[in-house]
């Protein structure tokens, strides 16, 4: 299938590694043109080295931490220099640390606020005005399956996470009129960094080997493993692409089957 992607202007943010690289990755091998968004400089900079050698297209390491007020409107303003416009947008950041509720004071949360909730108000916000001149316009917000089904430890996440969703779904029917998509992918584990240093946390809990902890939750899919990176970019790719122009404001669940829940 064609996904009509060749020559799109994206902004991925939180991609020097795991879910958004592997998704800045996934659009440049269909021709997008990407401008990639970190905090680490270094490993920005090798993420983008890494996709333009791959397949051969033109991407742009913009650093900056998302969770500052300051930085989205920036990214947006450079990508658009950089490409000369913006066709679709990726937001995501990492996820905010775990602990229990008695465990995370006022300024934890406001940090989960931050970087989980208002990062995606604000490179929405920027975007708005660019992605209104496109004709393929597309926005996925990286979220979590905890929105659904809360996972246990991960009280920041389960909660500010849901607000996005609202977010999400919610412009999907203010802005739709105007041609733009939003949508929203609820990954459950997959096999990422941060993933593993959740389950290295988990393990060290129950006094267990890491791998074992890894082979427990992934009994907990229907499919038995947990899903890979790229796994999640086919899902992603696709759901940003002219060929999913009649999606919009789905939440969909890319987990191998672990929510268990009707709807």
């Amino acid at each position: 299938m064609d996904l009509k992607l060749r020559g799109k202007r994206a902004l991925v943010t939180g991609a020097s590694r795991g879910l958004g690289f592997a998704t800045a990755r996934g659009l440049a091998q269909e021709g997008c043109r990407v401008a990639i968004n970190s905090r680490d400089h270094e490993k920005l900079a090798n993420a983008a080295m890494k996709i333009s050698e791959e397949t051969g297209v033109d991407v742009f390491p913009l650093a900056g931490d998302v969770s500052d007020p300051r930085v989205p409107e920036r990214l947006v303003k450079l990508t658009v220099e950089a490409m000369g416009g913006l066709d679709l947008l990726v937001t995501n950041a990492g996820g905010p640390p775990p602990g229990k509720f008695e465990a995370i004071d006022d300024a934890t949360w406001q940090k989960a606020i931050d970087s989980s909730l208002m990062s995606h108000v604000r490179l929405v916000r920027a975007a708005l005005p660019e992605l209104r001149q496109s004709k393929a316009a597309s926005v996925l917000a990286i979220t979590s399956y905890s929105v659904k089904q809360p996972i246990p430890n991960l009280l920041l996440s389960n909660s500010v996470r849901a607000a996005t969703i609202g977010l999400i779904k919610t412009l999907a029917l203010e802005v739709g009129g105007e041609g733009i998509r939003f949508n929203s992918i609820l990954p459950a584990w997959t096999e990422t960094e941060r993933v593993y240093e959740l389950m290295v946390g988990r393990a060290n809990a129950a006094g267990i080997t890491v791998e074992a902890e890894i082979a427990r939750q992934a009994k907990e899919s229907a499919l038995g493993r947990m899903g890979t990176p790229e796994e999640f970019a086919n899902a992603a790719v696709f759901l940003l692409s002219p060929a999913a122009s009649y999606i919009t404001g789905v939440m969909l669940t890319v987990d191998g089957g672990l929510y268990k829940g009707m709807y």
